[in-house]
């Protein structure tokens, strides 16, 4: 899809353009390490559990960041963390080609996934503070934009790199991205990525305030409810999506992929698209139509005569996906004060992820006593729910200013960046 000149202006500030290039970097390198280490994991012990534990500690770690460890966002300094971020996983993809077993490549991993926990947060938690407000939308349209442009090609690369070449061709490729993220961040003045940082007042204070800012914010609220509900509807949708294709369409492992790469392309439009539809329709009538749109593709997939038809299907909840994605992370970056947004964004995410894996565990608990098609449909009537939630949550606000005053900390707790 071709993007206008009006899109791509946040990209003209180089600061967000720097950003916006060791994202690109970021997320390539952890969609190929997401495959890599799937099939390194499962050629070492062909395995599933094995496997599952690889998938596990990709979002788990993210989880822990969020519920224990949100306040570092806001404490530390932003660049140097995700300077951090990206140099702890060179050194876990420049030490996986030397891993004894299959225990030491999932422990590396989880190093790799609490990395990751920090380094996407961080970035959210500072494209405020690059770009004017007006050009928010269409800064984070082109951040997640990329991220899904990475989640088609990634895995493709990823795949291809590991068979032709085996799993450390992979990780040494990944190890090369992140250092690339690291140069590209150092060209970032730490004082464009965070205009003030929080002083502690003891962490599980610091962990309470970050709580209490996601709570009262009526932005994050919405996307705590409507998106937590989106979360458990997907997570189950997604375990239950091999066996739609396999069982349900007897369109084996391409139809698999097929619909797997269906929804990688509807995030991309969708994305993509959500800067000028938050434009013209604003973000309450945006968030639930893109729900909506979300609900209706997946019902739509369970009804399907064949794959190709389902195909058309998940791209639109794929559309919708991209475009909730995308007015999450308005609502979550308008809905507090600079020094807060750290933890409180970690806090959002986890809170979604968590219902995720839920969704997870539902889903293949109800593969033992219904169908594949069932499983979506319930899903996408789990959507229309969300979609309306979304849509009264979010309908007094404008993206939201920032939150009330009452969550603001005092001011000896804020330190200038430097």
């Amino acid at each position: 899809m071709r993007l206008s000149s009006a899109q791509l202006t946040p990209l003209r500030l180089s600061g967000f353009r720097n950003l916006f290039f060791a994202t690109l970097c970021s997320s390539a390198g952890t969609l190929i390490a997401a495959v890599a280490l799937t099939i390194d994991v499962q050629q070492r012990t062909n395995n599933g559990l094995w496997v599952g534990a690889v998938l596990v500690v990709e979002f788990l770690p993210t989880v822990i960041v969020g519920l224990l460890l949100g306040p570092l966002l806001d404490r530390l300094e932003r660049r140097s963390l995700m300077i951090a971020a990206d140099a702890v996983r060179v050194g876990v993809f420049v030490a996986l080609p030397f891993a004894p077993s299959a225990g030491w490549v999932v422990a590396l991993a989880a190093v790799a996934g609490l990395a990751n926990g920090f380094f996407r947060p961080a970035v959210y938690a500072g494209v405020p503070n690059l770009v004017p407000d007006h050009e928010l939308p269409r800064a984070n349209a082109l951040l997640q934009g990329i991220e899904n442009l990475s989640w088609i090609y990634g895995p493709l690369l990823g795949a291809a790199l590991t068979g032709a070449a085996g799993p450390s061709a992979a990780y040494t490729l990944n190890a090369a991205s992140f250092a690339v993220s690291i140069l590209l961040v150092l060209r970032i003045p730490p004082r464009l990525l965070q205009s003030e940082r929080a002083l502690s007042r003891g962490h599980w204070r610091d962990l309470r305030d970050g709580f209490s800012a996601t709570l009262r914010s009526p932005s994050m609220r919405a996307v705590v409810v409507a998106w937590g509900l989106a979360m458990l509807a997907t997570g189950a949708a997604n375990v239950a999506e091999i066996f739609l294709a396999k069982h349900s369409f007897s369109a084996g492992d391409l139809g698999f992929g097929l619909l797997y790469g269906a929804m990688g392309c509807g995030l991309v439009v969708g994305s993509f698209g959500s800067a000028a539809l938050l434009a013209r329709s604003g973000v309450a009538i945006t968030y639930g139509g893109s729900l909506a749109l979300m609900a209706m593709g997946y019902i739509g997939a369970a009804l399907s005569p064949n794959v190709w038809v389902a195909a058309g299907c998940v791209v639109v909840a794929g559309t919708g996906n991209g475009t909730a994605i995308a007015c999450n992370a308005l609502l979550v970056q308008r809905g507090t004060f600079d020094l807060l947004r750290g933890r409180a964004l970690t806090f959002v995410m986890s809170i979604t992820f968590a219902l995720a894996g839920i969704g997870n565990a539902l889903g293949g608990l109800a593969l033992h006593w219904t169908t594949p098609r069932w499983i979506w449909g319930a899903c996408g009537a789990l959507l229309f729910v969300a979609a309306v939630v979304g849509r009264l949550m979010a309908r007094k606000l404008g993206g939201e200013a920032p939150a009330e005053a009452e969550v603001r900390p005092e001011p000896t707790q804020v330190a200038a960046a430097h």
